[in-house]
């Protein structure tokens, strides 16, 4: 990598490489920087233990959330799952871990946030370094407020240039698009639940949008002001899961060296989203419940509980009602998490909203071009299942506008894949109910095969079934209607 030169320190102690640390202007307005940070998110991480808490004061200032965390082997892991807009590292020399390494780890957990570097022995060398490390900023300490404030300044806007030109850009971006009257209908229940301030539980498929309708929740609800804070349970090891939820205290366990708060105090007052919540242990469906139900977390290795205020959000594309049956999901947290229900439903029973979608994803994924879909390859997307969803669909849009330079999309220019799925399922029987009887029939009505079968969930399979009155004696009904 070829490095411009790089300049003295400045007046205040910083300094400036590569043109990507710019002049710091004086005196810039707090309530400039407040407005252009509103409901930010960072991450503070301290090597020491010190809380930095001029920094975590200037930050709340600019009106953004603070989360603090020692940095270690973990905290990209953390930053990860968190998800913040800025990442603020103190640097320290006499670390065993390098500074370096976990900027580098940081970076390729949270690509898109803007990663600042304090350090109290400002060097060229310690430049250069940042530098490599993608660091984008660069501050001494103790901060200077001025300086601190610019720098959030220009992280902001940078970020908000970068999301602008991505095209894949973050899920909090977008909205839940569709104008069908199911789609219409959810989003009234989901305002309504917001305002109640109770538990959620939305089920759907997988690509449905159930993190959108978690953000939609939270948006609409009292707490919008608080942080939203999204856990994927299925991706936290059952080993970390207890220590990366409540924290633990210094000397908890072999590697704590400092106290950590958790996930779950982080949220501070706001939303945590439980994505994935069927794929948890049920150890882990045990303490989460104590917490739905006491509202109070203890750290691990720690002797006192901390009260939390919280809404829990959680979210699942399997069927918790049977799956607390069998015994592999807790029956109490589940009638804890099941007070709201939203059904997200899949993208076959909304295809008016097909439409509307492709050109939601044109116009964001598209650029500043004109792009539009035939009518003709409308109507072969309108014929597709989408057994992928949503997710599957902007991805497709995505592929054709890659692969095709040209502002008019016909279906010739649709995936090979998609044209042949779509070929072999017009050989199919037309009428819907037909076919869930045929697919039933065929496998001795084996609920679950039939599912399969016709790539349905089986929660949509029982809908189906119940909207074109088919039971158990559906071939025998058949029979006797035909014969009126």
């Amino acid at each position: 990598m070829l490095l411009s030169r790089v300049q003295q320190p400045g007046p205040d102690g910083r300094l400036f490489a590569n043109g990507i640390l710019a002049q710091t202007r004086r005196g810039t307005p707090m309530s400039n920087s407040r407005a252009s940070s509103e409901g930010k998110r960072a991450l503070l991480l301290h090597a020491h233990g010190s809380a930095l808490r001029e920094v975590v004061s200037i930050l709340e200032g600019c009106g953004i959330r603070v989360t603090t965390r020692h940095w270690d082997q973990s905290a990209a892991r953390f930053a990860a799952l968190i998800q913040p807009q800025l990442i603020l590292m103190e640097h320290a020399e006499d670390c065993v871990q390098r500074w370096q390494d976990v900027a580098v780890h940081l970076r390729g957990s949270c690509p898109n946030a803007q990663l600042i570097l304090l350090t109290a022995r400002g060097s060229e060398r310690v430049a250069v370094d940042a530098l490599r490390a993608g660091v984008h900023d660069y501050l001494t300490l103790p901060v200077n407020t001025s300086s601190l404030v610019d720098a959030l300044t220009r992280c902001v806007a940078a970020a908000s240039n970068s999301s602008s030109g991505t095209c894949d850009a973050q899920s909090h971006t977008e909205t839940m698009v569709g104008d069908s009257e199911l789609m219409m209908q959810i989003r009234s229940y989901m305002s309504r639940a917001a305002a109640a301030d109770c538990t959620v539980l939305i089920t759907g498929e997988t690509g449905t949008g159930k993190e959108l309708a978690a953000e939609y929740i939270h948006q609409h609800s009292p707490r919008r002001e608080k942080p939203l804070v999204c856990i994927n349970c299925a991706a936290i090891p059952e080993q970390l899961l207890e220590s990366e939820l409540f924290g633990h205290a210094r000397g908890a366990f072999t590697g704590a060296e400092n106290q950590c708060d958790g996930l779950l105090a982080s949220a501070k007052g706001g939303t945590v989203f439980l994505d994935e919540i069927g794929d948890m242990s049920l150890a882990a469906q045990a303490k989460i419940l104590r917490v739905l139900e006491k509202k109070e977390v203890s750290q691990v290795g720690g002797t006192q509980r901390q009260k939390i205020d919280i809404r829990f959000l959680a979210a699942t594309n399997q069927d918790l009602e049977r799956m607390s049956i069998h015994g592999t999901f807790r029956r109490d947290l589940f009638y804890r998490l099941n007070v709201a229900r939203v059904e997200l439903p899949p993208l076959r029973e909304r295809r008016e909203d097909i439409p509307l979608l492709v050109n939601h994803y044109c116009s964001r994924l598209g650029g500043t071009g004109a792009v539009k879909f035939s009518e003709d390859c409308l109507r072969q997307l309108l014929r597709y299942d989408w057994p992928g969803n949503i997710r599957e669909l902007k991805n497709v849009v995505e592929s054709v506008l890659l692969a095709e330079t040209r502002a008019y999309i016909d279906s010739e220019h649709l995936p090979q894949r998609l044209r042949a799925n779509i070929v072999e399922r017009c050989a199919l029987p037309v009428d819907e109910r037909e076919r869930l009887v045929n697919a039933l029939c065929s496998v001795q009505w084996n609920k679950s095969r039939a599912a399969e079968k016709l790539e349905l969930s089986r929660m949509t399979l029982y809908r189906k079934m119940a909207r074109y009155g088919i039971g158990p004696d559906g071939p025998r009904r058949l029979r006797q209607t035909s014969e009126v």
